[in-house]
């Protein structure tokens, strides 16, 4: 049998802990581990922080086990059971290349030697690069399509755009984005960007993948994907080379007049449109070889129009754009002019319905025009994206045909409308939660919610968007929709992670309350959510910061449930750091704090369970502390609370913190009932990580017994 107390084995097992912590089995190992680390050594050791403290950790338990037989037996019985990231087994695939594609012959060889060297250490990289609408994106797309055999584990695609960010997406997004790909399930994508490195350098090892990263903007970007793995082959489409990235350059030029020309016919002839012979020379010119404006001029051939048409001037895909405008209806032409100011990722009906002031039957008519047009790509579930060169051209023009007022406006009814569809889908999502100075509002059109898991979905799904809106929030200097919307978000980071994504959103609210209202309540509230961000991202340091500084503005602003909030998080993040007698302090303090709050006052609604949330959390600082009789105690007392109110999450979490202390405490029989207990609790709540958290220590349990 596998010896896991050498010293290897044992920062093995904690640092495979410590990379889970995306997730609730995670967490809650992690905070076992501590306890228990605490219990083998004798005395307080704080959570590793790095490669050389997590080995001197290690070391210090491997000395204990050595000479005391039942701490081994201990030390052993967690790692056996501790959880690891899930296996990724998943086959991703690219989404359809083009229908009609002509030529590239000579580019599409360049791929496949790359693709075929002989592997010798050096990441097989090949950048495919040219000017918008050259389509350099068609072709990645077109070539991995037809080399299918070639990649049989899989082709995972990544657009690095970004939503938002004029940088477009930051590596750990990009990371992220590819290891779901790849099957590993949200909650085993690890917090920290060089665990998810190394977590993809793990899952495509002996794998044989092409990987496309589209629309890259910097060899940033880039960088943390390559791999010396043999079988993996990476694209990047970039409109020039990436500085920085060694890689193998190939220029994506205009098609040749020939090629052109058939690329023409074939999509003319697919939307039953005429070809006028006499117009094609014209049509030609001004398309000036971009697939782009030659899929876009095909739907208006007319010899009317195009003998009327010059050159393009230079720029044909920006000329296609133009010409694609003019040719829609004066509605159709504002509401692209409109919707261009900012990147939504999903433009759907309702928001564009609300920035427009139209009905949904009117949106949607535009919509359709818009697409039939190629000025908007489909996105994700139904949704549309502006293809990126169409939002440059048509945001300028916005400026120019309706004025700043009007495009400001219009960016506003956007964001309002937002803010309505976050709140009423947080309230839906967690309704126990209270939320600082939010009044019950309608839900807006088409946003009921039939549950709570439903309404996190659409949340998520609505993310892009919504963190699209902050940013635009803040730049309009509307602190309150800033600030709105990223208390709506809560619920998506506390039960989705989501962590990386939320951080920029959550600086932002921070940036604007404190230029605009340093010393309120807002400010404050953006600086626990900022706090319990980058707790989950292991960014402790600055976690602790913003919890001491938001417990200073609430109380200088005599806010008393927000300043027991403040601390309490404290509490939470000192009981990952395995600091257990600190974290007991902070949740004290919190509770003495609560005292103050004022019968029929702000936060009194939920004043029973917010206690019982701090009796749960000071039996887990005592369980730490190896006080096992007072632990017990704490959490026996949250556990009659959450019972009587049928919070069933609650319930099971308090269940498995009671199991846990019993077995640590030498009665895993005990904790067998009350494990079997939580499982039953968490049927029907969507809890797959607590659950593997449950079935790992019943396992222990029974082996105990």
């Amino acid at each position: 049998m596998l010896d896991v107390t050498s010293t290897a084995a044992v920062a093995a097992v904690l640092g495979a802990v410590g990379s889970g912590l995306a997730n609730e089995a995670g967490k809650a190992a992690w905070e076992s581990a501590g306890g228990l680390v605490r219990r083998i050594v004798g005395h307080e050791v704080r959570a590793p922080r790095g490669r050389d403290e997590l080995d001197g950790v290690a070391q210090q338990v491997h000395d204990a086990v050595r000479q005391d037989p039942a701490l081994a037996r201990a030390w052993t019985a967690f790692a056996r059971s501790a959880p690891r990231p899930g296996q990724a087994g998943q086959r991703p695939a690219l989404r359809a290349s083009t229908r009609f594609f002509t030529d590239r012959e000579r580019e599409r060889k360049s791929l496949s030697r790359e693709a075929s060297r002989p592997a010798d250490g050096r990441p097989r990289v090949a950048v495919l690069h040219g000017p918008q609408g050259i389509g350099t994106s068609a072709l990645a797309l077109h070539w991995g399509c037809a080399e299918l055999r070639r990649f049989p584990d899989g082709q995972a695609y990544a657009d690095l755009r970004g939503a938002g960010p004029a940088a477009g997406a930051d590596p750990a997004t990009v990371l992220r984005l590819l290891l779901r790909q790849l099957g590993v399930a949200s909650g085993d994508v690890p917090p920290g960007r060089d665990d998810r490195e190394a977590l993809l350098r793990a899952t495509v090892a002996d794998r044989r993948l092409l990987i496309v990263l589209d629309h890259a903007r910097s060899a940033a970007q880039i960088l943390p994907v390559l791999t010396s793995a043999p079988g993996v082959f990476v694209i990047v489409t970039a409109r020039h080379p990436p500085a920085g990235l060694d890689a193998v350059g190939i220029p994506v030029g205009p098609l040749a007049d020939k090629d052109a020309r058939r690329l023409l016919a074939e999509v003319a002839k697919a939307g039953s449109v005429t070809l006028d012979r006499a117009a094609l020379p014209t049509v030609l010119a001004r398309c000036g070889g971009s697939p782009f404006a030659l899929r876009a001029a095909a739907a208006r051939l007319t010899a009317r129009h195009w003998r009327q048409e010059g050159g393009s001037g230079g720029d044909a895909a920006r000329t296609a754009v133009a010409d694609a405008i003019r040719a829609l209806a004066p509605d159709a032409a504002r509401a692209l002019r409109l919707l261009a100011q900012r990147d939504w990722p999903a433009i759907d009906t309702p928001l564009t319905a609300a920035l427009l002031g139209l009905d949904e039957s009117a949106a949607e008519r535009i919509l359709d025009e818009l697409a039939a047009g190629c000025l908007l790509e489909s996105a994700t579930n139904g949704t549309y994206a502006i293809r990126p060169l169409v939002r440059e051209y048509a945001a300028t023009e916005g400026l120019r045909e309706d004025g700043l007022a009007a495009v400001e406006e219009a960016v506003r009814e956007a964001v309002r409308w937002c803010v309505f569809f976050a709140e009423a889908a947080s309230r839906a999502a967690l309704r126990q939660s209270w939320r600082l100075g939010e009044a019950e509002q309608p839900e807006p059109a088409g946003t009921r919610h039939a549950d709570a898991g439903q309404a996190l979905t659409a949340l998520h799904d609505a993310l892009g968007n919504l963190l699209q809106a902050i940013v635009a929030a803040e730049e309009l200097n509307d602190m309150d929709a800033v600030f709105r919307l990223n208390q709506a978000l809560w619920p998506v980071q506390l039960k989705m992670g989501c962590h990386d994504q939320l951080l920029p959103a959550l600086t932002a609210g921070v940036r604007i309350t404190r230029a605009q209202a340093p010393d309120s309540r807002e400010a404050a509230r953006m600086q626990t959510l900022l706090g319990l961000n980058l707790t989950e991202l292991g960014r402790w340091a600055e976690a602790e910061s913003a919890f001491t500084e938001a417990a200073r503005i609430e109380e200088a602003a005599g806010h008393v449930r927000g300043r027991a909030t403040a601390v309490e998080s404290l509490g939470l993040l000192r009981l990952r750091e395995w600091r257990f007698s600190e974290a007991y302090d902070c949740f004290e303090a919190a509770d003495r704090i609560l005292d103050g709050v004022e019968a029929g006052g702000e936060g009194s609604r939920d004043l029973p369970r917010a206690r019982a949330l701090l009796e749960r959390h000071r039996g887990r600082a005592l369980r730490g502390l190896g006080q096992w009789t007072q632990a017990q105690a704490r959490l026996e007392s949250a556990l009659a609370f959450f019972r009587a109110t049928h919070e069933a999450y609650n319930t099971a979490r308090t269940l498995t913190d009671l199991a846990e202390t019993f077995e640590a405490s030498g009665r895993p029989a005990d904790a067998l009932p009350l494990i079997d207990e939580a499982i039953a609790a968490l049927t029907g709540e969507q809890a797959h990580y607590p659950l593997i958290h449950l079935r790992a220590l019943r396992e222990r349990c029974r082996d105990g017994a």
